[in-house]
């Protein structure tokens, strides 16, 4: 089995707010990240599939269709919104880092081409922070 990696950038804006919880607790627990004017970060998504090389194509799965993918699944519906006011997933969930890896995962989960699998989903809040996600 190999397992290849596929990187991608986005950019969005959120803030994190628990309903249930007063102004006050979502302060004490979220800090300035519960502004309900939100703020933005940088992305890095990385995909990470799994399978076997084919022998006649030598690919695990066509990058450029894994490419596609993840364009038209995450990236595209992520980059540039403000994630709590315009993308359905985070209608319910707060859309902290790990969430956010989350719902790329589920976005993602029985579209990747060929017979190839999705293994883990990395999303990196620029400049360093992570979350990874294999499912579950």
């Amino acid at each position: 089995m190999i397992l290849l990696t596929r990187k991608a950038e986005f950019s969005a804006a959120h803030y994190y707010w628990n309903e249930a919880w007063s102004a006050e607790e979502n302060a004490r627990v979220f800090g300035k990240c519960a502004n309900r004017n939100g703020h933005g970060h940088n992305y890095t998504l990385e995909v990470t599939v799994a399978g076997d090389v084919d022998p006649v194509t030598g690919f695990v799965v066509d990058l450029k269709q894994l490419k596609d993918v993840m364009e038209r699944e995450v990236v595209s519906v992520f980059d540039h919104r403000h994630l709590n006011l315009e993308v359905p997933d985070f209608k319910t969930a707060i859309p902290t880092t790990e969430n956010i890896a989350v719902a790329a995962w589920k976005r993602l989960e029985g579209k990747i081409p060929g017979k190839a699998r999705l293994h883990r989903v990395r999303v990196y809040e620029m400049p360093d922070l992570f979350a990874d996600y294999f499912g579950g």
